[in-house]
């Protein structure tokens, strides 16, 4: 391998290491856990409980064809929920997620629970 391989391998790396971090401040942020942020497909159940979705949306995932749609939905939700605009949803938690989540961690967002949940 190549030391352009393995600076992508880095970049890579540091991309997931931004959007896992990212993801536990935000589940500290809406009252969960942080820690469920690390466990595959347990994560994206709570990120729905989190944006208000149902759980069983958690089966568009596993869809090849409709992964992709509700990923840009749930970002949008999700940026919702802490008071951003969808714009700023599509395009800093779905096109820019390795920035967005630890944007949206670390930044002035204040999560604002689904209705019915307060």
């Amino acid at each position: 391998m190549g030391v352009f391989t393995y600076i992508l391998l880095f970049l890579v790396l540091l991309a997931v290491a931004a959007v896992v971090v990212g993801m536990w401040m935000i589940f500290e942020k809406a009252g969960r856990p942080g820690w469920k942020a690390l466990i595959p497909v347990y994560n994206l159940i709570i990120l729905l409980d989190i944006i208000g979705r149902p759980r069983w949306w958690i089966v568009f995932y596993l869809l090849i064809i409709s992964a992709p749609i509700a990923a840009l939905i749930n970002a949008i939700d999700l940026g919702t929920r802490f008071g951003q605009e969808r714009g700023w949803g599509v395009i800093w938690l779905w096109l820019l997620s390795f920035v967005g989540y630890p944007r949206l961690a670390f930044g002035p967002y204040i999560y604002a629970p689904p209705p019915g949940e307060a």
